[in-house]
Protein backbone atom coordinates (compact mmCIF):
# COMPACT_ATOMS: atom_id res chain seq x y z
CA UNK A 1 0.00 0.00 0.00
CA UNK A 2 1.26 3.65 -0.80
CA UNK A 3 0.07 6.76 -0.18
CA UNK A 4 1.16 10.14 -2.78
CA UNK A 5 2.04 13.11 -0.90
CA UNK A 6 0.59 16.02 -2.93
CA UNK A 7 -2.63 14.64 -2.16
CA UNK A 8 -3.65 11.66 0.14
CA UNK A 9 -4.71 8.99 -2.26
CA UNK A 10 -4.15 5.50 -1.76
CA UNK A 11 -2.73 2.73 -4.04
CA UNK A 12 -3.02 -0.94 -3.19
CA UNK A 13 -0.63 -3.81 -4.25
CA UNK A 14 -3.15 -6.33 -5.64
CA UNK A 15 -0.78 -9.61 -6.73
CA UNK A 16 -3.96 -11.65 -7.07
CA UNK A 17 -5.38 -8.80 -9.64
CA UNK A 18 -2.25 -9.23 -11.86
CA UNK A 19 -2.86 -13.15 -12.24
CA UNK A 20 -6.42 -13.55 -12.39
CA UNK A 21 -7.97 -10.63 -14.11
CA UNK A 22 -5.91 -11.01 -17.72
CA UNK A 23 -7.21 -14.29 -18.95
CA UNK A 24 -10.63 -13.35 -17.43
CA UNK A 25 -10.60 -10.24 -19.92
CA UNK A 26 -9.39 -11.93 -22.88
CA UNK A 27 -12.00 -14.89 -22.50
CA UNK A 28 -14.25 -11.91 -22.69
CA UNK A 29 -12.58 -10.35 -25.30
CA UNK A 30 -12.81 -13.50 -27.52
CA UNK A 31 -16.20 -14.47 -26.81
CA UNK A 32 -17.89 -10.85 -26.73
CA UNK A 33 -15.89 -10.31 -30.18
CA UNK A 34 -17.63 -13.11 -31.63
CA UNK A 35 -20.93 -12.96 -30.37
CA UNK A 36 -21.14 -9.31 -31.01
CA UNK A 37 -19.59 -9.55 -35.12
CA UNK A 38 -22.01 -12.42 -35.39
CA UNK A 39 -24.96 -10.19 -33.84
CA UNK A 40 -23.74 -6.77 -36.35
CA UNK A 41 -23.86 -9.51 -39.05
CA UNK A 42 -27.32 -10.42 -38.56
CA UNK A 43 -28.60 -6.61 -38.29
CA UNK A 44 -26.51 -5.84 -41.34
CA UNK A 45 -27.50 -8.28 -43.59
CA UNK A 46 -29.94 -10.48 -42.73
CA UNK A 47 -32.39 -8.65 -40.69
CA UNK A 48 -35.84 -8.33 -43.10
CA UNK A 49 -37.66 -6.09 -41.01
CA UNK A 50 -36.56 -3.33 -38.69
CA UNK A 51 -38.24 -2.54 -35.23
CA UNK A 52 -37.26 0.01 -32.73
CA UNK A 53 -36.09 -2.11 -30.25
CA UNK A 54 -33.54 -3.41 -32.95
CA UNK A 55 -32.30 0.01 -33.56
CA UNK A 56 -31.61 -0.50 -30.05
CA UNK A 57 -29.77 -3.24 -30.18
CA UNK A 58 -27.89 -2.32 -33.00
CA UNK A 59 -26.40 0.25 -30.84
CA UNK A 60 -25.51 -2.00 -28.06
CA UNK A 61 -24.12 -4.38 -30.35
CA UNK A 62 -21.79 -0.72 -32.31
CA UNK A 63 -20.40 -0.30 -28.52
CA UNK A 64 -20.35 -3.79 -27.38
CA UNK A 65 -17.70 -4.47 -30.46
CA UNK A 66 -15.89 -1.30 -30.08
CA UNK A 67 -15.27 -1.57 -26.37
CA UNK A 68 -14.19 -5.16 -26.39
CA UNK A 69 -11.06 -4.19 -28.27
CA UNK A 70 -9.81 -2.53 -24.71
CA UNK A 71 -10.04 -5.07 -22.96
CA UNK A 72 -6.55 -6.60 -24.32
CA UNK A 73 -4.96 -3.23 -23.86
CA UNK A 74 -6.85 -3.60 -19.85
CA UNK A 75 -5.07 -7.25 -19.73
CA UNK A 76 -2.21 -6.27 -20.45
CA UNK A 77 -1.95 -3.68 -17.81
CA UNK A 78 -3.02 -5.85 -15.12
CA UNK A 79 -0.33 -8.34 -16.74
CA UNK A 80 2.82 -6.44 -15.79
CA UNK A 81 1.69 -5.46 -12.31
CA UNK A 82 -0.86 -2.35 -13.26
CA UNK A 83 1.65 -0.51 -14.97
CA UNK A 84 0.09 1.09 -18.19
CA UNK A 85 2.85 1.80 -20.84
CA UNK A 86 1.26 3.27 -23.79
CA UNK A 87 0.94 7.07 -22.71
CA UNK A 88 -1.44 9.53 -21.42
CA UNK A 89 -3.33 10.20 -24.80
CA UNK A 90 -4.80 5.71 -25.06
CA UNK A 91 -5.48 6.03 -21.39
CA UNK A 92 -7.82 8.80 -21.55
CA UNK A 93 -9.38 7.37 -24.97
CA UNK A 94 -9.18 3.78 -22.66
CA UNK A 95 -10.84 4.99 -19.91
CA UNK A 96 -13.65 7.07 -21.48
CA UNK A 97 -14.64 3.64 -24.07
CA UNK A 98 -14.49 1.83 -21.14
CA UNK A 99 -16.98 4.41 -18.83
CA UNK A 100 -19.39 4.88 -21.73
CA UNK A 101 -19.64 1.79 -22.86
CA UNK A 102 -20.84 0.88 -19.29
CA UNK A 103 -23.29 3.93 -19.60
CA UNK A 104 -24.13 2.53 -23.57
CA UNK A 105 -24.91 -1.01 -21.97
CA UNK A 106 -27.12 -0.03 -19.33
CA UNK A 107 -29.34 2.99 -21.43
CA UNK A 108 -29.96 0.75 -24.64
CA UNK A 109 -30.85 -2.10 -22.29
CA UNK A 110 -33.37 0.51 -20.40
CA UNK A 111 -34.87 1.37 -23.79
CA UNK A 112 -35.14 -2.15 -25.20
CA UNK A 113 -37.17 -2.79 -22.11
CA UNK A 114 -39.13 0.30 -22.25
CA UNK A 115 -40.28 -0.44 -25.84
CA UNK A 116 -41.27 -3.75 -24.50
CA UNK A 117 -42.91 -2.38 -22.01
CA UNK A 118 -45.43 0.24 -23.94
CA UNK A 119 -45.69 -2.81 -26.63
CA UNK A 120 -46.98 -5.10 -24.14
CA UNK A 121 -48.83 -3.10 -21.48
CA UNK A 122 -49.72 -0.23 -23.15
CA UNK A 123 -50.46 -1.05 -26.60
CA UNK A 124 -52.72 1.53 -27.68
CA UNK A 125 -50.31 4.42 -26.78
CA UNK A 126 -49.32 6.62 -29.17
CA UNK A 127 -45.78 5.86 -28.86
CA UNK A 128 -45.80 2.27 -30.35
CA UNK A 129 -47.12 4.29 -33.58
CA UNK A 130 -43.80 6.23 -33.74
CA UNK A 131 -41.53 4.63 -36.28
CA UNK A 132 -37.51 3.71 -37.03
CA UNK A 133 -37.22 7.73 -36.84
CA UNK A 134 -37.96 8.04 -33.58
CA UNK A 135 -35.68 5.09 -32.05
CA UNK A 136 -33.12 6.70 -34.11
CA UNK A 137 -33.54 9.77 -32.26
CA UNK A 138 -33.85 8.65 -28.81
CA UNK A 139 -30.35 6.88 -29.85
CA UNK A 140 -29.31 9.64 -31.21
CA UNK A 141 -30.14 11.26 -27.79
CA UNK A 142 -28.79 8.45 -25.34
CA UNK A 143 -25.74 9.02 -27.08
CA UNK A 144 -25.17 12.64 -26.70
CA UNK A 145 -26.42 11.84 -22.52
CA UNK A 146 -23.39 9.50 -22.59
CA UNK A 147 -20.62 11.73 -23.87
CA UNK A 148 -21.72 14.72 -22.03
CA UNK A 149 -21.57 12.38 -18.83
CA UNK A 150 -18.20 10.62 -19.37
CA UNK A 151 -16.82 12.99 -22.14
CA UNK A 152 -14.94 14.90 -19.10
CA UNK A 153 -12.38 11.64 -18.70
CA UNK A 154 -11.00 12.87 -22.30
CA UNK A 155 -9.98 16.03 -20.96
CA UNK A 156 -7.88 15.00 -17.60
CA UNK A 157 -5.00 13.09 -17.23
CA UNK A 158 -5.36 9.83 -15.29
CA UNK A 159 -1.79 8.52 -14.49
CA UNK A 160 -1.21 7.37 -10.68
CA UNK A 161 2.39 6.53 -10.55
CA UNK A 162 3.05 4.05 -7.88
CA UNK A 163 6.37 2.20 -7.25
CA UNK A 164 7.85 2.88 -10.78
CA UNK A 165 4.78 1.99 -12.49
CA UNK A 166 2.20 4.57 -14.27
CA UNK A 167 -1.24 3.61 -13.46
CA UNK A 168 -4.03 4.36 -15.78
CA UNK A 169 -7.27 4.71 -13.01
CA UNK A 170 -10.17 6.74 -13.22
CA UNK A 171 -11.56 5.91 -9.54
CA UNK A 172 -8.30 6.07 -7.67
CA UNK A 173 -9.48 6.23 -3.88
CA UNK A 174 -8.52 9.88 -3.05
CA UNK A 175 -9.52 11.61 0.48
CA UNK A 176 -12.17 13.93 0.42
CA UNK A 177 -14.75 14.54 -1.99
CA UNK A 178 -13.45 16.73 -4.94
CA UNK A 179 -16.29 17.71 -7.65
CA UNK A 180 -14.69 15.85 -10.51
CA UNK A 181 -14.30 12.81 -8.53
CA UNK A 182 -18.00 13.17 -6.94
CA UNK A 183 -19.28 13.09 -9.85
CA UNK A 184 -17.83 10.14 -11.78
CA UNK A 185 -18.82 8.22 -8.24
CA UNK A 186 -22.11 9.95 -8.92
CA UNK A 187 -22.67 9.51 -12.53
CA UNK A 188 -21.55 5.74 -11.55
CA UNK A 189 -23.87 4.93 -9.06
CA UNK A 190 -26.70 6.60 -10.46
CA UNK A 191 -26.65 5.25 -14.25
CA UNK A 192 -27.62 2.03 -12.17
CA UNK A 193 -30.18 2.33 -9.86
CA UNK A 194 -32.18 4.57 -11.97
CA UNK A 195 -32.15 2.20 -15.01
CA UNK A 196 -32.62 -0.29 -12.61
CA UNK A 197 -36.15 0.65 -11.33
CA UNK A 198 -36.87 0.59 -14.86
CA UNK A 199 -35.78 -2.33 -15.86
CA UNK A 200 -37.79 -3.89 -12.26
CA UNK A 201 -41.00 -1.99 -13.55
CA UNK A 202 -40.87 -3.39 -16.81
CA UNK A 203 -40.32 -6.68 -16.17
CA UNK A 204 -42.51 -6.81 -13.15
CA UNK A 205 -45.76 -5.05 -15.37
CA UNK A 206 -44.96 -7.36 -18.41
CA UNK A 207 -44.69 -10.47 -16.52
CA UNK A 208 -48.07 -9.70 -15.01
CA UNK A 209 -49.73 -8.96 -18.23
CA UNK A 210 -48.64 -11.93 -19.61
CA UNK A 211 -49.21 -14.71 -17.00
CA UNK A 212 -53.08 -15.08 -17.38
CA UNK A 213 -52.95 -15.84 -21.10
CA UNK A 214 -53.50 -18.73 -22.19
CA UNK A 215 -53.48 -18.86 -26.20
CA UNK A 216 -49.93 -18.74 -26.86
CA UNK A 217 -49.42 -18.72 -30.59
CA UNK A 218 -46.53 -20.04 -31.88
CA UNK A 219 -44.38 -19.16 -28.13
CA UNK A 220 -44.85 -15.60 -28.69
CA UNK A 221 -45.74 -14.82 -24.58
CA UNK A 222 -42.66 -17.72 -23.34
CA UNK A 223 -40.29 -15.18 -26.06
CA UNK A 224 -41.46 -12.22 -24.73
CA UNK A 225 -41.04 -13.18 -21.14
CA UNK A 226 -37.32 -14.68 -22.16
CA UNK A 227 -36.46 -11.64 -23.32
CA UNK A 228 -37.42 -9.34 -20.41
CA UNK A 229 -36.05 -11.66 -18.05
CA UNK A 230 -32.18 -11.71 -19.96
CA UNK A 231 -32.59 -8.38 -20.12
CA UNK A 232 -32.86 -8.22 -16.19
CA UNK A 233 -30.81 -11.09 -15.56
CA UNK A 234 -28.08 -8.92 -17.47
CA UNK A 235 -28.42 -5.96 -15.25
CA UNK A 236 -28.09 -7.61 -12.12
CA UNK A 237 -25.10 -9.83 -13.02
CA UNK A 238 -23.02 -7.12 -14.48
CA UNK A 239 -24.14 -3.68 -13.19
CA UNK A 240 -25.20 -4.27 -9.71
CA UNK A 241 -22.14 -5.97 -8.11
CA UNK A 242 -19.40 -2.93 -9.13
CA UNK A 243 -21.94 -0.42 -7.91
CA UNK A 244 -22.56 -1.70 -4.73
CA UNK A 245 -18.84 -1.82 -4.13
CA UNK A 246 -18.31 1.57 -5.03
CA UNK A 247 -21.16 2.40 -2.97
CA UNK A 248 -19.39 0.88 0.08
CA UNK A 249 -16.16 3.30 -1.13
CA UNK A 250 -18.08 6.14 -0.54
CA UNK A 251 -19.90 5.00 2.89
CA UNK A 252 -15.99 4.24 3.79
CA UNK A 253 -14.49 7.80 2.65
CA UNK A 254 -17.73 9.11 4.99
CA UNK A 255 -16.43 7.36 8.46
CA UNK A 256 -12.71 6.75 7.80
CA UNK A 257 -9.59 8.79 5.70
CA UNK A 258 -6.48 6.23 6.15
CA UNK A 259 -5.83 3.74 3.37
CA UNK A 260 -6.06 0.56 5.45
CA UNK A 261 -10.25 0.75 5.92
CA UNK A 262 -10.05 0.58 1.89
CA UNK A 263 -7.77 -2.12 0.42
CA UNK A 264 -10.32 -4.89 0.32
CA UNK A 265 -13.52 -2.87 -1.22
CA UNK A 266 -11.18 -1.56 -3.59
CA UNK A 267 -9.67 -5.39 -4.34
CA UNK A 268 -13.90 -5.66 -4.83
CA UNK A 269 -14.73 -2.79 -6.67
CA UNK A 270 -11.71 -3.73 -9.58
CA UNK A 271 -12.81 -7.85 -9.17
CA UNK A 272 -16.49 -6.91 -10.51
CA UNK A 273 -15.92 -4.45 -12.81
CA UNK A 274 -15.04 -7.36 -15.03
CA UNK A 275 -18.56 -8.24 -14.65
CA UNK A 276 -19.28 -5.28 -16.06
CA UNK A 277 -17.09 -6.11 -19.16
CA UNK A 278 -18.93 -9.37 -19.43
CA UNK A 279 -22.20 -7.82 -20.34
CA UNK A 280 -20.31 -7.46 -23.50
CA UNK A 281 -20.01 -11.25 -23.93
CA UNK A 282 -24.12 -11.54 -22.73
CA UNK A 283 -25.69 -9.09 -24.84
CA UNK A 284 -25.98 -11.50 -27.94
CA UNK A 285 -28.83 -13.23 -25.51
CA UNK A 286 -30.60 -10.55 -25.60
CA UNK A 287 -30.38 -10.17 -29.24
CA UNK A 288 -31.54 -13.94 -30.08
CA UNK A 289 -34.60 -12.95 -27.75
CA UNK A 290 -35.46 -10.04 -28.95
CA UNK A 291 -37.41 -11.36 -32.03
CA UNK A 292 -38.41 -14.56 -34.08
CA UNK A 293 -36.69 -13.04 -37.41
CA UNK A 294 -33.34 -12.75 -35.09
CA UNK A 295 -33.30 -16.36 -33.77
CA UNK A 296 -35.06 -17.69 -36.57
CA UNK A 297 -32.23 -16.55 -38.66
CA UNK A 298 -29.83 -17.40 -36.69
CA UNK A 299 -30.44 -21.16 -36.72
CA UNK A 300 -30.73 -21.48 -40.20
CA UNK A 301 -27.66 -20.13 -40.57
CA UNK A 302 -26.06 -22.42 -37.78
CA UNK A 303 -27.84 -25.32 -39.40
CA UNK A 304 -26.25 -24.13 -43.20
CA UNK A 305 -22.75 -23.77 -41.72
CA UNK A 306 -23.29 -27.45 -40.28
CA UNK A 307 -24.46 -29.37 -43.52
CA UNK A 308 -21.31 -27.76 -44.62
CA UNK A 309 -18.84 -28.54 -42.55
Amino acid sequence: MNVTHSEKCCAFEAPVLDWVLPPILILEFMFGLMGNFVALGMFMFHMESWKPNSVYLAHLAVADSIVLFCLPFRADYYRRGKNWVYGDGPCRILLFLLAANRAAGIFFLTAVAVDRYFKIVRPRNRINQMGLGYALWVSLGLWGLIFLATGYLLANEHFFFNNNRTQCESFNICMGFSPLSTWHNTFYIVQFFLPAAIVAFCTIRITWQLKNRTLDKKGKIKRAVQFILAVALIFITCFFPSTISRVAVWVLKVWYNECEHFEEVNLAFYTTVCFTYFNSVLNPLVYYFSSPAFSGTFRKLVNKRIKTM
